[in-house]
């Protein structure tokens, strides 16, 4: 468990966190010349080594730089616009497959510095519920995107990720605690805010989406610290 936890840790922060969008371009545009897919892969195997800390697995972190470099390689080759949403999570699919094979044929790991399960899931829950469910959920639901959208006047830039961040680290937080009334506050409140808002646009596609936005965010952060709790 612990050693997934770590390769888990790893991912979400080379993936998402250390990831820029500009780098994701590159790749899509360059592909296999892209100098930022190679970078991409050796942050993949320097986060490794650095959250296991233990050379004598020195090859864990080789698997994982050489397996990335295979899919994410593999997948800005074929990628085209229709395919790109489905190839995101088939390639975070992979990527995770690649862990999971790695526990399972892992002996037992010794570490150079002990961290407990409980510790390292709530590490985990926190990154997974910033940048990377912001992430998968604009992906996810892309689909549905309506062609107008509420005017932004006034409006700070990335405003809505990082309230949806917030809220998503404050529903984790409410469970985690045993607070659900929290949680029925924030949604409540939420919906407050929003209703002028949704009002104004007159755009009932407008509105479904931000609705199937809102769920998801919500859904996943209660998922989220449910398996916190459970583990707790």
């Amino acid at each position: 468990m612990e050693l997934l936890l770590r390769l888990l840790i790893a991912h979400l922060i080379g993936d998402f966190l250390l990831q820029p969008k500009n780098w994701v371009q590159s790749k899509e545009k360059k592909k296999l010349r892209s100098k930022k897919l190679y970078l991409h892969v050796i942050i993949h195997v320097a986060l490794s080594f650095i959250l296991l800390w233990n050379t004598e697995q020195w090859y864990i972190p080789l698997i994982i730089g050489i397996s990335h470099f295979i899919i994410d390689g593999a997948k800005v080759m074929i990628q085209r616009k229709k395919t790109k949403r489905l190839l995101f999570f088939i390639d975070q699919l992979l990527h995770l497959a690649v862990i999971m094979a790695i526990v399972l044929i892992t002996s037992t790991v010794q570490f150079n510095f002990k961290l407990s399960n409980e510790f390292l899931f709530l590490i985990a829950s926190i990154i997974f519920l910033t940048m990377p469910s912001s992430i998968m959920i604009k992906m996810l639901i892309s689909v549905y995107t309506p062609k107008t959208e509420m005017k932004h006047n006034g409006s700070l830039q990335n405003a809505g990720m990082y309230i949806g961040m917030l809220e998503r680290l404050l529903v984790f937080v409410f469970i985690a605690t045993n607070h659900w009334e929290g949680v029925g506050f924030l949604i409540a409140a939420k919906s407050i805010f929003r209703f002028n808002d949704l009002t104004q646009s007159k755009d009932r596609k407008l509105t479904e989406y931000i609705l199937i936005g809102t769920l998801l965010s919500f859904g996943v952060a209660i998922l989220t610290g449910i398996c916190f709790q459970y583990i707790h």
